[in-house]
């Protein structure tokens, strides 16, 4: 069982609330590998206890994750990291949409850079 209790850490003081705090942390510890997939979660009441939170608050965070796709509950054997990561469907489907649009524009792939680039600046 993964010991998330020791690297968490949520601040009860920031502007953003708890359970997205612990959410997001579970999205990057997923996407740097400290929770591969496949990996089980502690449940909603040992998280809570291990870093002082409120069930409620981990239940909202896992159910998010659920619901993203990141976590994925299997019944009375607990919550796991998802074997799939959510970010790698959905991204490979928006990129191909962005290609099809630009091929249909007939803009070439330099210039469809470009504009990716551009919207993240």
């Amino acid at each position: 069982m993964a010991g998330l209790g020791e690297w968490l850490a949520v601040d009860p003081r920031a502007t953003r609330p708890l359970f997205d705090q612990l959410r997001t942390q579970i999205i990057d510890a997923v996407r740097d590998g400290r929770l591969p997939p496949g990996t089980r979660l502690p449940t909603v009441r040992e998280l809570a206890g291990q870093i002082g939170l409120a069930v409620n608050t981990v239940v909202r965070a896992y159910r998010e994750l659920e619901n993203a796709g990141v976590l994925e509950t299997r019944g009375r054997f607990g919550t796991f990291v998802s074997r799939v990561d959510p970010a790698d469907t959905a991204m490979a489907t928006a990129a191909q949409s962005f290609v099809d649009t630009a091929r249909g524009l007939g803009v070439e792939k330099s210039e469809a850079l470009r504009y990716v680039e551009s919207a993240f600046d």
